[in-house]
């Protein structure tokens, strides 16, 4: 079992790849938040640099690349490659508004004639391996139905699917059946990426799905990043001991994140970002939640943090 962590915008970044590691286990793979693809786009730019190897020591990760330009994919994806990266990941599944409506990400998936045409002109010149990560569909689930022959024609690395519409975003049923028909559809290999929030609920999918053998998690680890590991190990901890790790977690992030961020309220966004998700381990979640959203300085944000940890154990 091969357990990928997602790409969450803003959240799942260097920083946070590189030290989830250090107090979880079980992630194998990452997924990077993706890099818009540009004509003026060059090696030495700040972006990539982000990319370097040397510090990304965490989570082994793959980079994501939005793009609907063939030429200009294809230019980065070979300056990643030229910096280390084997692999390189096309988003087709952002589904936020002001990317769908640019026919970006997820915005692509109706137009099955533009996704063909993308392909044909990027993968011959291009020098790493391309893995996809899309949506079932823009509007409609059976829009994937079309792309899979079209997949089928050329050499991708695998498919990892979220089998939601971009207009559901996050919300509604994730259709299951779909899923499963572009199992017998496709020749290449599946990732599945949605919902996964518990041990038992990868059980339920790979018992239906047992081809299946990598899933994607991102909110799930992002709310319990103790989860990979409880669904490959069948252990536990002690809450008092998560709660520990946790607070670990949170104090070298913030430590990591000063190095890089200036002005005290830069911090406090930033972290405020990261509790969105994290909040979400914590029984009183909204309570907390709204504790850290009245904090505006960076120390008033520490003693409001250091309050909360402290009641928790």
């Amino acid at each position: 079992m091969i357990i990928y962590l997602a790409p969450i915008q803003g959240t799942t970044d260097r920083i946070y790849r590189n030290l989830f590691p250090l107090y979880f286990k079980g992630v194998d793979v990452a997924i990077t938040p993706f890099i818009p693809s540009s004509k003026k786009m060059k090696p030495e730019n700040n972006l990539l640099r982000e990319y370097y190897p040397n510090i990304n020591t965490g989570i082994p990760s793959i980079p994501q690349i939005m793009s609907t330009q063939p030429h200009d994919f294809t230019l980065l994806a070979n300056a990643l490659y030229k910096i280390g990266y084997g692999t390189v990941n096309w988003n087709l599944g952002c589904p936020f508004p002001m990317v769908v409506k640019k026919g970006r990400g997820a915005g692509m998936l109706c137009h099955p004639d533009r996704v063909e045409s993308f392909l044909e002109k990027a993968i011959p010149d291009l020098k790493p391996k391309l893995s996809i990560k899309l949506r079932i569909g823009f509007k409609y689930p059976d829009e994937v139905l079309q792309l899979m022959p079209i997949f089928n024609r050329f050499q991708l690395e695998e498919l990892i699917i979220h089998p939601r519409t971009a207009v559901q975003m996050y919300e509604g049923k994730v259709d299951l059946d779909i899923f499963e028909q572009c199992v017998h559809l496709t020749k290449h290999r599946l990732v599945y990426n949605g919902d996964i929030d518990s041990a038992g609920k990868l059980k339920m999918l790979s018992q239906r799905f047992g081809t299946i053998d990598r899933w994607m998690i991102g909110r799930g680890l992002l709310e319990n990043p103790f989860l990979a590991e409880e669904i490959k190990f069948n252990t536990e901890k002690p809450y008092a001991e998560k709660i520990k790790i946790i607070r670990a977690f949170h104090d070298h992030l913030f430590a990591e994140y000063l190095k890089i961020l200036s002005g005290p309220s830069h911090i406090v966004n930033k972290m405020k970002e990261l509790w969105t998700y994290m909040g979400g381990f914590f029984e009183n979640r909204k309570k907390i939640q709204k504790k850290i959203w009245k904090t505006h300085h960076r120390d008033n944000y520490v003693d409001v943090v250091n309050k909360i940890f402290d009641e928790l154990i």
